[in-house]
């Protein structure tokens, strides 16, 4: 993975548009990831799905917790990735107070399936979703990789939730930066 460029795939966003007025007042907008990622320092963080224990109770969290870490170690942004719709990740974010974190829709798992992360959880009812796993970006290539083990696709109920974690990017950041300090 390292040195890969992230695939350019558009994911359909709900953004708030105040002109529209009304009780739901956003309008749809695509978002393409190879712009998005292709300027810039970016962490993304990909999960199963909104509302799902482990992604709702401490990764999501965490990140953004830990959002001002990463910006003060050079890093534009903090992205989540999942395999939900727009509506969904809103709620979801809305739901967790997330303030800072930016929360991407891949509903149809374009980007997911580009990145070789598309795992079937149909024993669950869930469908499609993304493998858990973290990624460091700097204009558009991969040059951290952190993705959790044993990686399935058959019916396994595995949840690992260890090597994605903010504290293992924020480690590689650091000691890069102190690597490059030298």
């Amino acid at each position: 993975m390292i040195g890969r460029s992230v695939p350019d795939v558009t994911l359909k966003t709900r953004v708030r548009d105040e002109s529209i007025g009304g009780p739901n007042p956003f309008r749809w907008e695509d978002l393409e990831t190879g712009s998005l990622f292709g300027k810039g320092r970016h962490v993304v963080f990909a999960l199963p799905g909104a509302f799902t224990p482990t992604c709702t109770t401490e990764q999501c969290p965490a990140f953004e917790r830990r959002y001002d870490e990463f910006r003060s170690l050079g890093i534009d942004e903090v992205w989540c990735l999942s395999v939900n719709d727009a509506f969904v990740m809103y709620q979801w974010g809305k739901m967790l107070g997330i303030e800072k974190v930016k929360l991407l829709p891949d509903g149809a798992g374009h980007f997911t399936r580009r990145m070789g992360m598309l795992i079937n959880k149909d024993h669950l009812g869930f469908g499609d979703r993304s493998w858990r796993y973290a990624m460091v970006l700097e204009n558009g290539k991969v040059v951290a990789w952190f993705e959790e083990p044993g990686i399935n696709d058959d019916g396994s109920d595995a949840d690992p939730y260890g090597e994605s974690r903010p504290e293992k990017l924020l480690e590689w950041l650091r000691a890069r930066e102190l690597r490059e300090a030298a």
